[in-house]
């Protein structure tokens, strides 16, 4: 991003290459409907391409990137002014957001199938253990406060415990 920032109109190439699929399966799996995605998708890398001189070079990019694609989707989901649109996380919708997988089984996947943890929880999870993001940015990322990050993924791996003990189904 820096090198974007500095000119390098390559290096904003990389960029959307380094991190399209992520984002659009984020979309993807918040928005009914492809094309909604599709157009969300569209207005995230316009305000990255708009907005990259605010970007602060101490900042992690991937907080800051999702942080332009949070308050896309809140302006989409305002602007369309319905809320029966919009569905949970579905498994099937967390699968295709998915790159990168690490190792035998993605967190990604295991987090998808446990249909018991709320959407946040599994939203904050994913960006904690599959993003590395520390609570900092996972607060930063979502305008949640430090505590209430900790707070999510301290409950959601508790229910994790539970439900791989078989205390709960």
């Amino acid at each position: 991003m820096r090198a974007y920032v500095e000119g390098d109109v390559e290096a904003f190439q990389l960029l959307y290459q380094r991190h399209k699929a992520r984002v659009f399966g984020f979309l993807v799996a918040r928005l009914k409907t492809r094309p909604e995605a599709e157009e969300v998708f569209q207005e995230v890398f316009t305000k990255l391409h708009t907005h990259r001189f605010k970007y602060r070079k101490d900042a992690p990019f991937l907080a800051w990137l999702f942080t332009i694609v949070r308050n896309s989707l809140v302006d989409h989901i305002r602007k369309q002014n319905t809320r029966g649109k919009y569905l949970e996380l579905s498994p099937e919708a967390v699968s295709t957001a998915m790159e990168e997988p690490r190792g035998g089984q993605d967190v990604n996947d295991a987090i998808a199938e446990l249909s018991s943890l709320s959407s946040e929880q599994r939203m904050l999870l994913s960006m904690r253990f599959n993003e590395d993001l520390s609570f900092a940015e996972i607060a930063k990322s979502m305008d949640i406060s430090q505590s209430n990050a900790r707070k999510i993924v301290s409950r959601a791996i508790q229910k994790l415990r539970r439900l791989m003990s078989g205390e709960e189904h």
